[in-house]
């Protein structure tokens, strides 16, 4: 087959064209830069990274392109963030990156431009056959695993993908790289958001659209002002500079009015929430028993019912979920598969 890797320049990508090229595929390796100028030392497609990704290619002897999709990436992603940044919603950039530029896009895009059969990238994460169904299914290494990031692809992307690395844990992957010699198997994980560029997420949002104070509230009651107001997210506790007898949490945001509303932790439960762009991997007909996963590293929620309306998809918990914020994802799993995803819109 011909094999398309995407190569960030990093451990996992580097695995992933090592362990393509030893099946026998004829491999191109393909890196995408969405940043030509780079600050921060530890940001994802960083200029450095491509070059780390071109002499990796080279040295595994296959051939590599470098595609410059800054201005796409930064429409689908960057501007989609700050939109909902502005709206005092917390948007997962990650898997939408995963869903319209890195991965699903990309693997459709090659598909068409190069008759790529499939794209392998170092997701953590498996594709598993499952009710006749082609899908994907968490990794091996639990502590890793990247599919809650997955759950937006569409399923025809599901048929393109493949995750070498989903049966591996990072220990392995960098064994399997000094093994052979390939001298960033040390190299360190990128972290945070990688168009932050090394910035935390109230520097980045204060730079890009501006700093609203605005006042927290909590029964009526002003207890504190907050110098920027869009850093902050459904749920949390740490950082609001509130003093009150006992914890206090955000929950609701209102750039327009410049207000934060605040509550005790028992108000953030929610019993149902309501998705935009619903994503299935495979049809509901087909689901058993469905838990829910509303944050990643959040825990798994059952489903009760999941009711399609005119403004989108409504999802009933069995029990309470603890603070669902719009513009995260809520990801579906039966056991460890993966059955879609959208977007939390309330």
């Amino acid at each position: 087959m011909k094999i398309a890797v995407g190569m960030s320049g990093g451990v996992d990508s580097t695995a992933c064209a090592l362990l393509m090229s030893r099946v026998g595929h004829e491999v191109i390796g393909i890196t995408l830069r969405f940043h030509k100028i780079c600050d921060g030392e530890r940001v994802c497609c960083s200029p450095q990274d491509v070059k780390d990704a071109s002499r990796v290619a080279n040295l595994l002897g296959i051939s590599h392109l470098v595609i410059d999709w800054e201005e796409l990436f930064r429409q689908r992603v960057v501007d989609r963030f700050l939109g909902f940044s502005s709206r005092g919603k917390t948007l997962n950039p990650c898997a939408v990156c995963n869903r319209d530029v890195k991965t699903g896009f990309l693997a459709r895009y090659l598909r068409d431009v190069a008759m790529i059969d499939r794209l392998a990238t170092g997701h953590y994460a498996r594709i598993v056959d499952f009710k006749s169904f082609r899908v994907i299914a968490r990794a091996k290494d639990r502590a890793k695993d990247q599919s809650y990031f997955l759950a937006l692809l569409r399923a025809e992307d599901i048929e393109l993908l493949e995750f070498p690395l989903g049966d591996m844990t990072k220990d392995e992957i960098r064994e399997l790289l000094r093994s052979e010699g390939i001298d960033i198997w040390d190299k360190r994980d990128s972290q945070d958001v990688c168009f932050f560029m090394g910035k935390s997420l109230s520097e980045y949002l204060e730079e890009n659209i501006g700093a609203i104070e605005g006042e927290l509230v909590f029964e009526n009651r002003v207890l504190a002002r907050h110098s920027s107001i869009f850093s902050l997210t459904i749920g949390q506790r740490k950082g609001l500079g509130v003093a009150f007898g006992e914890a206090l949490y955000v929950k609701e945001i209102d750039p327009c009015a410049k207000r934060v509303l605040l509550s005790k932790k028992e108000e953030l439960y929610k019993s149902e929430i309501e998705l935009e762009s619903l994503s299935l991997h495979l049809p509901i007909s087909q689901w058993g028993k469905v838990f829910a996963q509303v944050r990643y590293r959040g825990e798994l929620s059952e489903v009760e019912d999941i009711i399609q309306t005119n403004g989108g998809t409504l999802v009933r918990f069995k029990k309470p979920v603890w603070a669902p914020a719009p513009g995260q994802v809520c990801a579906f799993y039966e056991g460890d598969v993966l059955l879609g995803g959208g977007i939390i819109a309330r």
